[in-house]
């Protein structure tokens, strides 16, 4: 895939991915990425959810962001155990069934990257986690890409400093996003994520390619939503499946 943020080009293990023809569920949700990162950049994470008592701890993943990981599904309704951290969280749970996982919701519904940056050492540091997940494209359309890219290498470049894993999820969708137009700004957004991904050499989740392809299979964007602008379970799900891939068994 191109470095240029106009290109919405899938990867075709991704589409393998999503459509579940040849590969598993997200095993290529890190654009560009070759399969050993993403087997590797969690491994000492991994080996500690793979512990048992008396020798395991607690592995504390923060999900940071806007209403899509804080849960809200028809506003002001807030559907946590629907939303992708807790799916994320029972999925792993399930993966790793001696682990004592804590994952922490740090979102806050109508938040762009700005925001969220300005309180992350406050407010995400401070758990001291393992991983980060960062979530703020579908929002930070309305502040532009220069903008944007500021915050969210602010947020990275802190976690590494302390050494926090990163994950970075793409947009989800909304009802009046052109999947199949590079001027779309949801589009544009995207393949910056993807391309500060690849720049910091941290994880990605490329919902908006999951999204993109499900619809490409002949899908609407309306069966993914609960409403405008939020996710419904269905969408939440295609969501962890980018993400689970990054916890290898």
């Amino acid at each position: 895939m191109t470095d240029s943020v106009w290109s919405c080009v899938l990867p075709t293990t991704l589409i393998a991915a999503v459509t579940g023809l040849g590969a598993v569920g997200g095993e290529a949700a890190a654009a560009d990425e070759p399969g050993p990162f993403r087997e590797t950049y969690l491994a000492d994470v991994c080996r500690e959810l793979n512990k048992a008592w008396p020798s395991n701890r607690t592995v504390t993943i923060v999900c940071h962001g806007h209403s899509v990981p804080a849960g809200y599904f028809v506003t002001p309704r807030v559907d946590t155990f629907n939303a992708y951290p807790h799916l994320l969280h029972k999925a792993l749970n399930e993966r790793f069934p001696n682990a004592v996982i804590n994952v922490i919701v740090t979102a806050i519904g109508g938040e762009d990257a700005e925001s969220g940056a300005a309180r992350f050492a406050r407010d995400v540091l401070s758990h001291r986690p393992d991983v980060v997940t960062i979530d703020y494209a579908l929002n930070d359309r309305r502040i532009g890409l220069d903008r944007a890219r500021k915050a969210w290498a602010a947020m990275i470049a802190q976690a590494q400093a302390a050494g926090v894993k990163v994950i970075l999820l793409t947009p989800t969708a909304d009802m009046d996003i052109k999947f199949d137009d590079p001027n779309d700004p949801a589009c544009q957004h995207a393949e910056q994520v993807r391309a500060l991904a690849r720049e910091y050499r941290v994880g990605l989740a490329d919902s908006f390619a999951a999204y993109q392809q499900y619809v490409k299979n002949g899908g609407k964007v309306a069966d993914l939503l609960s409403q405008f602008n939020h996710p419904n379970r269905q969408g939440h799900e295609l969501v962890v499946r980018e993400l689970l891939p990054w916890f290898p068994r």
